[in-house]
């Protein structure tokens, strides 16, 4: 269960009095996420996500990530807000942590992703990064060349562990990204984690976009590369090119791909893939014993890596 952080019911009333949401029923953990502690809370006057940021999530980041959900639900979005308190305030401290009461969305996110799915997220992909164009604030992708460099100098010397030879195999594939990142496109919010998980439906409508903490400023298209790894590989590891392709031209409806983003696709997707071995086989070298979450496999995005490296064109997506 991804909560870190146990709150005593004493300090959860306290704190949920600074708000005009009513009196606690209910609080439990959530098992989704990896990053902080979430538990849906229950009031007299409605449900509602409480967060509390462990220390992964750097302090500085938070009015950020808080300010995009707020502008993105005042643009139309469909995400959760921050509930601001009595103060105007919407960042708040909880048992030590920086915290926060977030709305509740409705819905289910799916276990096993569909075409009709995967249609649907294009779209509210464009309609994100086409609502987070006017968004004020700016934040560094820290999971991009720069952080990929620190993660292979944190794990070379045991990623054999895991696997004889992915060492050099994520050595030479982050010297080959580092000389064919692509430059000169379109730069603004996204999401940069919009994993199954973080993307809710009803029925066949997409009911939101959940899970901004990895929000940051980069690439437009690279959010596209990151969904590619995430939704259009099988259970089994084969990829599904009709998935791509339905994502790809559900997107363009809304914000066209211009021919260099399609170009550099994939070199991104390549991106995307290695951010993911890396950050996986971090944890998964560094795993606590006990720990609530169990680790997730980095072999999983080697095998992903492996297909887009065989990748000539965006052809390979199905376009």
């Amino acid at each position: 269960m991804a909560v870190y952080t146990e709150v005593p019911d004493g300090e959860l009333a306290a704190f949920v009095k600074a708000y005009d949401i009513g009196e606690v029923v209910s609080c439990k953990g959530i098992a989704e996420g990896v990053e902080n502690s979430n538990f849906l809370m229950r009031t007299t006057k409605g449900s509602y996500i409480l967060t509390l940021y462990e220390k992964r999530v750097n302090r500085s980041d938070l009015p950020f990530f808080l300010g995009l959900m707020e502008h993105l639900a005042a643009k139309g979005l469909s995400c959760p807000t921050p509930i601001k308190a009595r103060d105007g305030e919407a960042l708040r401290e909880l048992c030590g942590r920086p915290a926060a009461i977030i709305s509740f969305l409705e819905g289910m996110w799916p276990r096993r992703p569909t075409e009709r799915h995967c249609q649907l997220l294009g779209g509210a992909m464009a309609d994100l990064h086409i609502k987070g164009r006017d968004f004020a604030l700016k934040r560094p992708n820290n999971l991009s060349l720069a952080g990929w460099r620190t993660l292979v100098a944190n794990t070379k010397d045991r990623a054999d562990e895991v696997s004889p030879g992915l060492a050099d195999t994520i050595q030479d594939e982050l010297a080959f990204l580092e000389k064919n990142w692509p430059q000169d496109l379109e730069v603004g919010v996204i999401h940069a984690d919009l994993f199954p998980d973080n993307v809710f439906f009803l029925g066949d409508r997409l009911s939101g976009l959940i899970d901004f903490y990895f929000a940051c400023t980069d690439f437009l298209v690279y959010d596209v590369a990151i969904c590619l790894n995430a939704w259009c590989f099988e259970q089994k590891g084969e990829f599904n090119v009709t998935k791509a392709k339905l994502m790809i031209e559900s997107y363009a409806k809304l914000r066209p791909l211009p021919e260099a983003e399609l170009a550099a696709m994939p070199v991104l997707a390549r991106g995307g893939a290695l951010r993911f071995l890396l950050t996986r086989l971090y944890d998964w070298l560094n795993h606590p014993p006990g720990a609530f979450v169990s680790p997730k496999d980095p072999l999983e995005y080697l095998k992903k890596l492996r297909f887009h490296q065989q990748a000539k064109s965006v052809a390979a997506y199905g376009l």
